[in-house]
C-alpha cells in the first residue's frame, strides 16, 4: 500500500534515512516509519553469467575497526539462534585476539540493538567507531561490554540528530539503565565528546507519530513545549517530560478523538504517568500564553483539569 499524507495527498513524500521516516514536505507529518535500508550491496554480480573471475566477489569489505582484519566471514548469532550456531560463533571468537574479539562482539550487539529499534546503518557505524575509541583508550576497562556498546549507540543517535531515550536503548539491551548511564558519562568525560543539547522538539515528531496524533496537535505541542522553556516554567525537567506534558495538554484541549491519557503518553515517551502530570501542572497556570493563537479549542482553557 502506497503512503500519502492525509492533509496533502498529492505531495511527493521525502524519505529520511537517518531516522527511518517518510515525511510530508508540506506539513512535516511523519506518514511512515521503520524503513528498510536499501543501500547498495558491496558485491557486484555483473560477471555472473559469463563465468569469469569477478575480483569483487570475495565476501565483505575489509573492516578497519578490526586490527587483524581480513576478508573472512563473521558468525553472528541473534535471538533464537541454535546451539550449533552459538558453538561456531564461540569457536571463531576464540581464534581472534582479545581486542578484536571484544570489537566483533560489540559490533554484533550494536547491530542487533539497532535493528530492533530500526536505526539506520550510518548510526550503527558511528556507534562502532565510538566503541573502538573507547576500547583503544581503555577508559572503561572492566566495565560491562554490552553497557559500553549501548552507551555508544546512544551517543551515535545524539550525534546524528535522531536522539533516542535511555529507556529506549535499555529496552533493547540486556543491561540496566544505570549501567548504560554510567558508561555514557565516562565516555563523554574521557573522550571530550561534545553533543548538541537535546530539546523537546527532537522527540515530538516521533512521540506524536507513535500516538497516532495529527500534525496540528504536533505543531501545537511543539509550540507549548518551546514557550514553556522560554518562560522558565519547567526548570529542572527533562526534554522528554516537557514533550510528554505538552502533548497531554494539547490533547486535553483538542477534539475527543485526539485525547490521550497521561499514562498512554508516558508509555510512548518513556516517562512515568505521575511525571507527565506533575510537569503539566507546571504548565497549566500559563496555559493561555502557551497555546498558539489560532488553536481550535474543543475544551476551553478554563475547563482543563488543573493537575
Amino acid at each position: 500500500m502506497s503512503l500519502k499524507c492525509e492533509f496533502h495527498p498529492d505531495a511527493n513524500l521525502i524519505e529520511d534515512h537517518r531516522a527511518g521516516d517518510v515525511i510530508c514536505p508540506e506539513c512535516g507529518l511523519v506518514v511512515g516509519d521503520r524503513l528498510v535500508d536499501v543501500g547498495t550491496e558491496w558485491r557486484s554480480f555483473s560477471n555472473e553469467k559469463s563465468g569469469g573471475n569477478d575480483p569483487s566477489r570475495v565476501g565483505a569489505p575489509e573492516n578497519p575497526l578490526l586490527g587483524s582484519s581480513d576478508l573472512s566471514t563473521t558468525i553472528a548469532v541473534g535471538f533464537g539462534g541454535s546451539d550449533g550456531d552459538q558453538a561456531l560463533a564461540n569457536a571463531q571468537r576464540k581464534s581472534m585476539n582479545n581486542k578484536d574479539r571484544q570489537m566483533s562482539q560489540a559490533m554484533s550487539v550494536i547491530r542487533e540493538m539497532s535493528e530492533r529499534i530500526h536505526l539506520a546503518r550510518p548510526i550503527q557505524d558511528l556507534a562502532a567507531r565510538t566503541f573502538k575509541e573507547v576500547l583503544d583508550s581503555k577508559i572503561l576497562k572492566g566495565k560491562n561490554s554490552e553497557a559500553q556498546a549501548a552507551a555508544c549507540l546512544y551517543i551515535a543517535c545524539r550525534k546524528e540528530m535522531v536522539p533516542r531515550t535511555f529507556k529506549e536503548i535499555c529496552a533493547v539491551s540486556r543491561v540496566s539503565k544505570k549501567e548504560i548511564g554510567r558508561c555514557f558519562k565516562l565516555i563523554i568525560k574521557s573522550l571530550e565528546t561534545n553533543l548538541e543539547q537535546i530539546t523537546s522538539a527532537d522527540f515530538m515528531s516521533r512521540f506524536c507519530g507513535n500516538l497516532g496524533l495529527p500534525h496540528i496537535i504536533q505543531g501545537a505541542a511543539t509550540r507549548i513545549a518551546k514557550k514553556a522553556v522560554e518562560l522558565d516554567l519547567v526548570a529542572g525537567r527533562s526534554p522528554i517530560s516537557i514533550a510528554a506534558a505538552a502533548i497531554y495538554m494539547t490533547t486535553l484541549a483538542a477534539s475527543t478523538g485526539d485525547k490521550k491519557s497521561a499514562k498512554e503518553i508516558g508509555e510512548i515517551a518513556g516517562a512515568a504517568e505521575v511525571t507527565v502530570k506533575q510537569t503539566y501542572k507546571l504548565l497549566y497556570p500559563r496555559a493561555r500564553e502557551l497555546f498558539p493563537a489560532d488553536f481550535n479549542f474543543k475544551t476551553p482553557i478554563e475547563m482543563l483539569p488543573t493537575s
